[in-house]
């Protein structure tokens, strides 16, 4: 073997290995077919592309063909997508030349519940293969659905029919019980061709979060054969593995201490020389797409497949370049900068579109030369020239400064004809403001269960929801939305079960916004937006925090919402200690009784006193009971207690507890009046009940003494409770 490898990666086959002990496998992951089939420039890139890769595979003769996940777009390809795909399939995998590699594996494994034909399909006397390709699914193509077949995607319809070897499906557990048993089990295809072993090992597409919770509890179980020192192991995976977040990737150091090689799908860049992970032996090639599905940095890079030679334990790699993949070059421009170094002021929108068009036409001229290079090196290996396609052109451009530009579809239309791409060539953005102040001290802690000072039982003391949003949005810069409404939106989604709270809030605040962002005049400019937004933003919160005043003063309003979050559920049921004066009903003279008010809620019971009289209720008055503890002042005398009208939507109900002086207490109840909504369960009737002797157990009428704290049919987090 040839150990002078400068770049440290794996030795390369030498000339005099057996062809025999050799196998020979095409590399590549996410062709994406059917991408913007119905552009008239761009709908047939990626089947041309895939094409081309079958054609890599025909020429060089390898003896497998090994996709990556994101064969397909799309989970439900159109039927011309598909279509095509299966016409190149059996164009090119099905014929007379015999597979040199043997099937050591169950061929059985994986195959199609009730049928008779294996799941590997050169292994089918009725087929009669002669390139197989094996491939996994993406997050674009994964199984999806349910019924008596499970999940299924476009894969399972190719497998089904005999044009490829799916594999890397499963199914995962929905305990840990059944992690034990099933869980992410991944059991190999094993091949031989020769001395050569090879093993290989499919992941489809899991959220990145269950499969990185997968790996760490130590839950993906890997069948490796019981010699797996002599097999060459190889893993296909198809997941994040740029870090975009707490466990939204999967980390490269994760895997088997038995892999050699692992194959990484889903990022496009491409990346196809092997790389080094540290403390692990195996390598991770990422060949990336095959086509550009978006215009971002890492699609510029030149597209590639991989042509891999595995002799016994080693292995080589030789990167094979995609000439059909459209050249695409892009760059970034700074206004604020080109404007000093070309002499031209930024208010100038005519001088800037002139400039942009020039920079356009000048990677115009870059991406032809790109092609021009490309067919003099496959001149060079003996290959015919290609004439040239359309390039992709995205140009960046920072407009910090400038005021005005022109529009990038009507800018675009000029170079019809000219580049793949003239509706998206230009993109505007805007270099981001640093914070320059911030509510949060760094040197503090950002919410008060943080304080380390503090006990475990003074943390628990302070968990409340309504505090902790509190100072959570405090410590946030919220550009449209105010601290104080959002908090209690929060709230009420929380503790109220209101599930549609916050959408709610942000809806009429957003309207709001836009209302008093119109009212100051007829037309903003753009740099004085944010001062705008931040004075009706503002005027919103004002606007909130003076709400509860405003109801507060009319009579017969219902309380907002936000109003009742605070202790909306505490009732007074001590009738003993209760400082609410007393209130008598009128009765017949043979049945003198004595009234006591009970409210359901404390906070409000006396404010809602005034609102709440009629000719019905006459107060009775009393010395006040003696207590040790004051709960409120005693209520003003009244105004108008010789006023007939009747009682309001909002006014508090009362309930009467009836005492004719004997042993014996009778229970009567005042229906309020039907109230909607969260009003109608705050003001439930509380019922108190004396114990009553036996023969009064089974009267009519009497009923047992209960507390309601919601309607019935609401339903709650935690369950019914007894």
């Amino acid at each position: 073997m040839d150990d002078t490898d400068d770049n440290g990666f794996p030795p390369t086959i030498s000339s005099n290995a057996l062809e025999d002990n050799t196998i020979k496998i095409l590399l590549a992951t996410d062709n994406h077919i059917g991408y913007l089939e119905r552009d008239p420039i761009r709908g047939q890139d990626s089947i041309n592309t895939f094409k081309e890769i079958l054609e890599l595979a025909v020429k060089h003769e390898v003896d497998l063909v090994l996709l990556g996940g994101d064969l397909f777009h799309d989970n439900r390809p159109s039927r011309d997508t598909l279509y095509q795909v299966m016409a190149l399939l059996r164009e090119y995998c099905l014929g007379d030349r015999p597979i040199q590699v043997e099937l050591l594996s169950d061929p059985d494994e994986g195959k199609v519940p009730g049928t008779s034909f294996p799941a590997v399909n050169y292994e089918d006397p009725n087929l009669n293969v002669s390139l197989p390709v094996f491939s996994i699914h993406g997050n674009h193509d994964d199984p999806q659905g349910a019924g008596a077949t499970g999940a299924l995607g476009a894969l399972d319809l190719l497998s089904v029919s005999g044009l490829i070897n799916y594999m890397g499906k499963f199914d995962l557990p929905y305990s840990d019980a059944e992690a034990k048993e099933e869980g992410i089990a991944v059991r190999p295809v094993l091949l031989q061709k020769g001395t050569t072993r090879l093993a290989m090992y499919g992941i489809g597409n899991v959220k990145d979060q269950r499969m990185h919770f997968e790996l760490r509890s130590n839950r993906v179980r890997m069948y490796m054969p019981r010699d797996k020192d002599n097999w060459f192991n190889i893993l296909i995976i198809h997941q994040n593995r740029v870090n975009h977040g707490p466990q939204k990737s999967v980390p490269e150091g994760m895997f088997d201490d038995s892999i050699d090689l692992v194959v990484w799908g889903h990022e496009h860049d491409c990346r196809v020389i092997p790389e080094t992970v540290v403390g692990k032996k195996y390598r991770i090639t990422q060949p990336g797409s095959s086509v550009a599905t978006s215009l971002a940095d890492g699609e510029s890079l030149d597209k590639h497949v991989a042509l891999i030679h595995v002799h016994g334990k080693e292995y080589s790699l030789k990167p094979l370049p995609l000439r059909t993949a459209r050249p695409f070059v892009l760059e970034e421009v700074v206004l604020s900068e080109v404007a000093e170094e070309e002499g031209f002021e930024l208010e100038d929108q005519i001088e800037i579109t002139k400039y942009l068009r020039s920079r356009v036409n000048a990677l115009i001229e870059k991406a032809n030369a790109l092609w021009d290079e490309r067919n003099v090196e496959a001149a060079k290996r003996g290959e015919i020239e290609l004439p040239r396609m359309l390039p992709l052109i995205r140009l960046k451009v920072d407009t910090t400064g400038v005021n005005s530009l022109s529009n990038p579809i009507r800018f675009g239309q000029g170079f019809q004809g000219k580049i793949a791409n003239p509706r998206d060539v230009l993109v505007f953005h805007r270099a981001k403001k640093t914070a320059s102040r911030s509510k949060v001290v760094v040197e503090q802690p950002e919410l008060s269960i943080d304080d380390p000072e503090l006990s475990l039982a003074e943390k628990i003391s302070k968990l409340r929801v309504q505090t902790l949003v509190r100072e959570f949005l405090g410590a946030q810069e919220l550009q449209l939305l105010g601290e104080a409404a959002m908090s209690s939106a929060i709230e009420t989604f929380v503790e109220k079960d209101d599930t549609h709270a916050i959408q709610n809030h942000v809806i009429s605040s957003l309207k709001k916004m836009i209302k008093n962002v119109q009212v100051t005049g007829d037309s903003i400019e753009e740099e004085d937006l944010d001062e705008a937004v931040a004075r009706a933003r503002e005027q919103h919160e004002k606007e909130f925090a003076e709400a509860p005043k405003k109801e507060a003063k009319g009579k017969g309003k219902a309380m907002d919402d936000d109003e009742r979050s605070v202790d909306s559920m505490e009732i007074d049921v001590d009738v003993r200690n209760s400082d609410f004066e007393e209130e008598e009903e009128e009765a017949p003279p043979s049945k003198p009784k004595r009234a006591t008010t009970i409210r359901t809620n404390t906070a409000r019971g006396k404010k809602k006193a005034q609102q709440s009289e009629s000719e019905d209720y006459k107060e009775e008055e009393e010395p006040a009971p003696k207590k040790t503890a004051t709960r409120a002042k005693k209520e003003p005398a009244k105004k108008d207690q010789t006023s007939k009208k009747p009682l309001t939507r909002g006014s508090r109900s009362k309930r009467v507890v009836e005492d004719n002086g004997s042993d014996e207490d009778d229970v009567a109840e005042i229906e309020p009046p039907k109230k909607k909504g969260r009003t109608a369960v705050l003001s439930q009737p509380v019922t108190i009940t004396k114990k009553a002797p036996a023969k009064k157990a089974t009267t009519s009428g009497t009923k047992q003494g209960t507390l309601s704290f919601a309607p019935p049919g609401r339903r709650t987090k935690g369950g019914t409770k007894d």
